[in-house]
């Protein structure tokens, strides 16, 4: 499954950095996300793009993970020669991230009327 089905993401950038924030929909998968979006699995998600560490931070009470992405815009958005390399996009991207189904499923216990 892809990681939007869970969570939705928040991204912002600084100069070569981008801060992308994952957080869960439900507070019940804050620990599957911990489980599966690890600092690794970003970085190989992100190969080719994020050419320097990649740090997480955890934020329970949030339900989130903040990823910091370092040398991973090109030199910066006002240097870089991508069309869109600011840190919004990349947020995007990270939803792409093929995660395993929580065990309760995505939308367990969610009402689905409409």
């Amino acid at each position: 499954m892809k990681l939007r089905e869970i969570a939705h993401a928040r991204a912002g950038d600084k100069g070569n950095t981008s801060n992308i924030s994952v957080i869960a929909f439900e507070a019940r998968h804050y620990a599957h996300l911990r489980a599966h979006v690890t600092p690794q699995r970003v970085r190989e998600h992100f190969a080719g793009i994020a050419r320097g560490e990649v740090l997480r931070y955890e934020l329970p009470l949030l339900g989130a993970l903040n990823f910091v992405l370092h040398a991973a815009l090109g030199g910066g958005v006002t240097r870089s020669l991508a069309l869109d390399a600011h840190g919004k996009s990349l947020g995007m991207l990270m939803l792409d991230l093929d995660i395993p189904e929580p065990a309760d499923g995505p939308g367990a216990g969610v009402d689905q009327k409409g």
